[in-house]
C-alpha cells in the first residue's frame, strides 16, 4: 500500500468527524512539520502518514516530540485501519 492511499483514508476520516485539518507542503521554509496538523474537539493534533512498516525520520520524531511536549496529540498512521480508528475513544492516548 502506498503512503498516498493512507493519506486519502486519513483525509476521509477527518472530514467524517468534522476536524479542522491542514496539510502543509514543505518547501524548505519555516519550521518542520508533520503531514497534517489540525484541531478536533479543542485538541491540537499532528499526523504523520507512512507506508506500512516505514518509520518516522529523526526530524519528524523531533517535531512529534515538540507537539507532545506542548500538550498536543500525535498519530502515526500506516494503514487504512489506523486511519479509520482516528479519534475513536479507545485510541485517544498520546502516542
Amino acid at each position: 500500500m502506498l503512503e498516498k492511499t493512507v493519506k486519502l483514508h486519513v483525509k476521509k476520516r477527518l472530514k467524517e468527524i468534522g476536524a479542522y485539518a491542514h496539510w502543509p507542503v514543505q518547501m524548505g521554509l519555516g519550521d518542520a512539520c508533520l503531514d497534517c496538523h489540525g484541531c478536533y474537539q479543542g485538541r491540537y493534533f499532528g499526523i504523520e502518514t507512512k507506508q506500512p512498516g516505514k518509520k518516522m525520520t529523526v526530524r519528524q520524531q523531533i517535531t512529534a516530540k515538540k507537539i507532545r511536549d506542548a500538550g498536543g496529540l500525535v498519530f502515526i498512521v500506516d494503514s487504512t485501519e489506523a486511519a479509520h480508528a482516528l479519534f475513536r475513544s479507545d485510541n485517544l492516548t498520546r502516542d
